[in-house]
């Protein structure tokens, strides 16, 4: 059995240390890292309407660091009494592939509920000749080791994306990481990195101006914000099925009472149907995910297992 299914059985028929009046104090949800980019949205907008569904206080507090691992090494030890909460991001499911030591094991942290899910969309820059995703798959099978593509770090799901596209399509880019959104921006502009998978509320801005090409989305199904720009899956070229997704999801520390991780689920669920929520997801490319518990382990394993395949045959490590 998995571990978090171990984890999750253990809060299912945990004595029910819960009170009907939970919370009587101030919940914290860890954000793992700097204000204003896009998990900390996501905290933030968590934090702001479980406060109004509620009536209590839910804050966010930001510990960055290695990749959000920090945050979760906190949260991991913290008291499973419900006040110590943390969003994560996609790369939380990769962490365990990626990092050689984590403060952390997963069997310490229990997904509360999914919040949603955002799609790539990828980008070229206009001095590359190539008008569709199928033509530059043609080109860079016919250049070898020529092009780049960027990331913002090593091990995020755009850079994976970029190594499941060789992969699955049999084509040899280089891949060139970059310190966070910000730092990559200039060369991608400039096209010095003349592609990679970036999230859509970001590249849409330029991709408006003319600066950049949107050449494919990520998801299974285009997005609302880019509905004229097919998927990868679409293009054919060998890259039927494929399916990238950034997520974010509510863990707590394993052990808390099944109650508090119910209690917190069930509101979870009926933020992500607010209507302005929902409006606000869909500025940030976002979709709202929801579920059980239960559907959230399964979801993260899932991730974790198609990955971790990845990472191993690309020979990726981050230290």
């Amino acid at each position: 059995m998995h571990r978090w299914l171990l984890a999750l059985a253990a809060l299912l028929i945990a004595p029910p240390a819960f009170s009907q009046a939970y919370p009587t104090q101030a919940v914290k949800i860890l954000v793992g890292f700097p204000p204003g980019g896009t998990t900390d949205v996501m905290g933030r907008l968590a934090a702001q309407e479980l406060a109004a569904q509620t009536g209590k206080a839910f804050i966010v507090e930001n510990r960055p660091g290695a990749s959000g691992s920090i945050a979760a090494g906190i949260v991991a030890k913290s008291a499973p009494d419900g006040y110590t909460l943390i969003m994560v991001p996609s790369i939380y499911g990769t962490a365990s592939a990626l990092y050689s030591n984590l403060p952390y094991a997963d069997s310490e942290l229990v997904p509360v509920g999914l919040i949603g899910s955002t799609p790539y969309v990828f980008v070229l820059h206009p001095s590359i000749d190539a008008a569709t995703f199928t033509d530059l798959i043609r080109l860079v099978k016919q250049n070898p080791g020529k092009y780049e593509f960027a990331s913002s770090s090593p091990g995020t799901a755009q850079h994976l994306a970029g190594e499941l596209v060789k992969r699955m399509a049999g084509v040899d880019m280089l891949h060139v990481p970059y310190k966070g959104s910000g730092a990559l921006l200039p060369d991608l502009l400039s096209g010095r990195v003349p592609m990679m998978f970036e999230n859509i509320a970001i590249m849409q801005p330029h991709i408006k101006k003319g600066a950049l090409k949107a050449l494919a989305i990520s998801s299974a199904k285009r997005s609302e914000l880019l509905p004229g720009v097919p998927t990868v899956a679409e293009t054919g070229q060998g890259l039927e099925g494929f399916e990238v997704l950034g997520w974010f999801a509510i863990l707590a520390p394993a052990n808390t009472p099944a109650a508090v991780v119910s209690f917190l689920n069930a509101e979870l669920n009926k933020m992500i149907t607010n209507p302005a929520i929902v409006t606000r997801f869909r500025e940030l490319g976002a979709e709202p995910m929801g579920g059980k518990p239960e559907d959230a382990v399964a979801y993260i394993r899932g991730e974790q297992e198609k990955w971790g395949k990845v990472i191993r045959d690309a020979g990726i490590k981050v230290q």
